[in-house]
């Protein structure tokens, strides 16, 4: 147990930070490949619409990352290994980060960076405006992940601004439900993934908040 606890400490001094940015960078390396294979005539593994392939891998590793981001702290909630808490924040800028290519690839292959066709698009189609209110979400949360953004802000308004990603997620999970054709299981999981982490909230914290003011109020 001793020998356990001492391989955690020293993992999350010297390792637990470089390693998550490697697992954060592998999913840009790997479309770059393929990127890289497609160019010099080889096969990939992007297929026939290799554009299309690529902005949806890029928003589904956004959406991946940020759920990732949200279950941090029940992980550390049930295994009490605070030191996971020291990369959360560098996972949800990770996810800013994918969110930014997914339209970044959207907006230059497919609308050719014209503003007027984005702005049509955001208009008419349900699924990119519940994107773009997601990145929109997003932006502040991504701005403000810097220990110099923390001491400015102050730590119960900072901590205040962050609750954004709760409604961020749920419209990141409806804009990938909306935008997949038919009733398919990707969203699907990750909207239950969603449900459980959020649950967890309500469970651990929410509830037990709400039930102590109430309490205060009343004897009061």
């Amino acid at each position: 147990m001793a020998q356990r606890s001492a391989f955690l400490r020293s993992f999350a001094r010297h390792w637990l930070k470089p390693v998550t940015l490697l697992l954060l960078v592998l999913p840009f390396v790997w479309i770059a490949s393929q990127w890289g294979l497609l160019l010099a005539g080889m096969d990939n593994d992007l297929g026939f619409e290799p554009v299309a392939a690529t902005h949806h891998l890029l928003g589904q590793t956004a959406l991946r990352i940020l759920l990732i981001s949200l279950a941090v702290t029940p992980f550390r909630d049930i295994t009490r290994w605070a030191p996971i808490l020291q990369v959360r924040r560098r996972i949800g800028l990770a996810a800013f980060w994918y969110a930014l290519l997914h339209l970044l690839a959207y907006f230059g292959a497919d609308l050719f960076f014209s503003l007027s066709a984005l702005w049509e698009d955001i208009v008419e189609r349900t699924y990119i405006t519940f994107g773009m209110a997601a990145l929109a979400l997003l932006v502040p949360l991504a701005v403000t992940s810097f220990n110099s953004m923390i001491r400015r802000l102050g730590a119960q308004r900072w901590q205040r601004l962050h609750m954004l990603v709760y409604p961020l997620a749920i419209l990141a999970v409806t804009h990938h439900f909306f935008a997949e054709k038919g009733l398919q299981p990707g969203p699907l999981v990750h909207a239950g993934i969603l449900a459980l982490l959020l649950g967890w909230r309500l469970w651990t914290r929410w509830i037990p908040a709400l039930t102590s003011r109430f309490t205060a109020i009343a004897k009061g």
